[in-house]
This record gives C-alpha cells, structure tokens and sequence, in this order.
C-alpha cells in the first residue's frame, strides 16, 4: 500500500498537529508489514518533520512543497495540487493531517482527514470574525467531501455528530492520537530555563480556550495563600496566539513577572524533562479536543490538576485531579494543587492504547476498509451503526 501523508502547515515549530502527521509516520513505519509513505511537508518544514519523524527510512519520503509561505498559497495547493501529486504518485491512499480545502472528485484513490476539535465552531473568537467565517467554511467543505473523518477522541467525535448529524457522522471513527514518552536519558532542560526553583507548567497556545490567564490568576492565590514558596514559576509552553497581549497585561498587573516564564519552540526532550522536574501539570482548558499534555503528563509521571472536561477524562480517567467550572474555580484549583502537592508524587503510567504501533494499526484497518469499498458510494461508507456518547457542553470558565 502507498500512503500519502500531508503535513503542509504554516507553523515551523512542532504543534499538536504536526506531532499528529510526524507520529503517523512514525508508527506506519513501526509496523511488520509497513506501507511505502510519502510524506508532504512544506520547504520550511521539511528538517523539522525529518527529525520528528526519526532516522532516514527507505519506505519513507519526504517531500518539501516550495510554495509560498502564504495562506492563501497552501489553500490553493490543498485544492489544486494535492490531487495531481497524488496521481502522479500513484497513492492508494491520501491522509490529511488536518482540515483543509479537499476537491473529492480530482483524487483517484480514497482520502481520509484527521479532526482534531471543531475549534471554528466551538471557539470562533480564536480566529476573529472574518477568519473565523472562512474557518468554518473550509472545515465543513472538508469534512463533507473526505471519504472518512479520523477523531482524535470520542468527544471530538460526539461534537461532530452534534454539529453535522448523522449523514457526517457516520463516515467518522476514533483514532486516538499517538503518544509516547521520549526516554529520561535524552531528556534536558530548555535552554532558556535553568529549573532551579520549583515550577508549575502549563503546555498551552496563548488561545482563550487553553484558559491561561485562569491559571495565572490560579497561580497569583498559590503564592499569596502560601501553597507554593514564593520562588515558584508557572512556566508556560506554547506558541503566541490571540490572548498574548492580555497574558502580559495580567502578568504586569499582578506583578507576577517574577513567577512566569513564557517560552515555545522547545524539543520533545525539554518537554520531557519539564515533566519530570515540574510540581504538577496545570491544564485550566474550557474545551479540547484530546488532550494531549495530559497524556504526555501522566506517561512521564507527572501529577496532573486539570479542568473537568470530556477530552481530558478520556484520555486522564482516574489519574488526574479534576476540577470543574462555576462560582469559586480559583479557590477549588487551589485547594486541588494543595491536595496534589500533599501526594507523593506518581510512578509514570502507561498508556498502551496511545502507543504509535496500536495507533498506526488502526489507521491501517481504516485504510484497507476504505480500499475495499471503493465500488460502494460514499454514503454506504458507514463504520459505526450508532452515533457516539453525548458529550455535554463545556462550561465557561470562570
């Protein structure tokens, strides 16, 4: 079988979704009976995605796409070009590692977009007004013409049953996302942070769903109730986005510049020694759409307080301290830290289930369905019977 990969996406710095495509590869590669992949990454990416995908491969290709690094320019090769490359080299299958323009009727093979959250819909003012109407446009476009919709997690999946309705729903399934711990021998402290005092962290986009100024007013009552030493930082990984500014005015305004380090662009081993060397993971999310800190949190040992939100529970379940929204958030995440901290602090835990070579499995009983169904139309392209759980509506934070 060849399978296409596309990883064309405007950040050079690994993200949640690019993670995704680099560990889809990754765990295609692991299996006994491999597909030959290609991979398609933009000409800014292409370093980045061979070190995340790992040593050289002779079933693996990587393709750098010289394109503007323009929106517009990788809308118009998602609808355009995609299709001919996949011609052109002959793809059983093509995999979208998120949503983007999709023109069904150019592929000559099936195609299967991975969801991450229906963040257009759920959170429009991540986006703003314009960006966010084109958002929801070219993700419903999407999602409509794939022959199948790979959820990261049931509750992605019950959102877009809740959204779409059945006719979209029922050409969806869940496939977890893959996760794995980087080995504690690699592991090493960002450069930017020497980790001599304690530290709290929050691996999070500056989104207002991530609810970062939520943990800055969380870790504000820490250090004024005396839970945490005076020394202690929140250290905040992730890339800027919309609520930067109003993160810094907070921080200003709580003179709290001392206690906050923001930094992003760091390597799968910092990460993985900010894990083990942190108090505690801080994960205050209004919504998600898997919840991946979380995971990587809880493999690497790491106690975990986070919000009480479907995502979370799914992939947490009782290894977390949960904490839901309402009157008094503040004082009831405090009270959590305090318990959490009391604790001795936990073995790492395994997750087997989100491991690459049972991820790449599914992925690739999903594919040999799709091939052995292309005589049927695409409505008959039903993997489930019955619509998802419900998931209820994530509350507003406080």
């Amino acid at each position: 079988m060849r399978v296409l990969i596309t990883g064309l996406s405007a950040p050079t710095e690994l993200n949640g979704v690019s993670r995704h495509a680099a560990n889809l590869a990754r765990g295609l590669l692991s299996l006994p009976r491999p597909p030959e992949i290609h991979f398609l990454a933009g000409a800014w990416q292409s370093e980045m995605f061979a070190r995340a995908i790992g040593p050289p491969d002779a079933r693996l290709r990587i393709h750098p796409i010289p394109i503007a690094h323009r929106n517009l320019a990788r809308l118009r090769w998602y609808y355009r070009e995609l299709p001919r490359i996949a011609r052109r080299l002959a793809a059983d299958v093509v995999h979208l590692s998120y949503t983007m323009p999709l023109n069904a009727r150019a592929f000559a093979c099936p195609t299967v977009v991975s969801l991450h959250d229906l963040y257009p819909f759920d959170i429009p003012q991540n986006f703003g007004w314009l960006k966010g109407a084109v958002n929801r446009e070219l993700m419903h476009q999407c999602l409509r013409s794939a022959d199948a919709i790979a959820c990261v997690s049931e509750s992605t999946r019950a959102r877009l049953w809740k959204r779409f309705g059945a006719r979209m729903g029922q050409k969806s399934v869940t496939i977890f996302n893959a996760v794995e711990p980087v080995p504690v021998t690699e592991a090493r402290p960002p450069g930017e942070f020497n980790g001599r005092e304690p530290f709290l962290l929050c691996v999070a986009q500056h989104r207002q769903n991530k609810n970062i100024l939520l943990a800055l007013r969380i870790l504000e009552r820490l250090l004024r109730g005396g839970v945490v030493r005076e020394n202690t930082r929140l250290l905040i990984l992730g890339i800027p986005g919309p609520d930067t500014p109003l993160i810094h005015a907070l921080i200003h305004r709580a003179r709290l510049q001392g206690n906050v380090v923001l930094l992003s662009g760091i390597s799968d081993a910092e990460l993985q020694w900010c894990y083990r060397h942190c108090e505690l993971l801080l994960a205050p999310s209004s919504i998600e759409g898997f919840g991946l800190p979380v995971a990587e949190a809880l493999l690497a040992g790491c106690p975990v307080v986070c919000s009480d939100i479907a995502a979370f529970r799914e992939i947490g379940g009782g290894g977390c301290r949960y904490v839901g929204f309402g009157e008094g958030v503040v004082e009831r995440y405090e009270a959590a830290v305090r318990e959490t901290l009391a604790e001795p602090r936990c073995e790492p835990r395994p997750l087997p289930r989100l491991s690459p070579g049972v991820i790449a499995r599914e992925y690739m009983a999903l594919y040999t369905r799709l091939l052995a169904s292309r005589g049927m139309a695409r409505s008959e392209l039903l993997f489930y019977a019955e619509p998802p759980g419900e998931e209820p509506d994530a509350a507003e934070a406080g």
